[in-house]
């Protein structure tokens, strides 16, 4: 499980990605372009992360139930876990595009 440090320096940087437009902007006339997706997904996990730190707060402060903490810990991770592997398929079908001869 990542620490504390390493999960708020992971929000940090993905929260500066979506605050300047790290992904693509190209606009697809059909619905949303592929970096607006993935902007929305990374969001989403941010916004568990969040949900799941302020959970473990209000525990620490006596205002929270602990199942309601596991909870949010456990979707958190599941999102985690998601866009995880998101990446890594996106990587191995670059690095297979990147094998095809010309």
């Amino acid at each position: 499980m990542a620490s504390p440090a390493v999960a708020a320096n992971a929000y940090a940087s993905a929260a500066r990605m979506l605050d300047s437009g790290g992904a693509a902007k190209a606009a697809d006339p059909a619905g949303q372009s592929f970096g607006e997706v993935l902007k929305d997904a990374i969001g989403g996990v941010l916004d568990t992360g969040r949900k799941s730190d302020a959970q473990t707060v209000a525990m620490a402060s006596g205002k929270a139930n602990v199942m309601d903490v596991v909870t949010a810990v456990a979707e958190t991770d599941v999102a985690v876990s998601t866009l995880v592997s998101v990446r890594d398929k996106v990587i191995a079908a670059y690095e297979d595009i990147m094998k095809m001869t010309i």
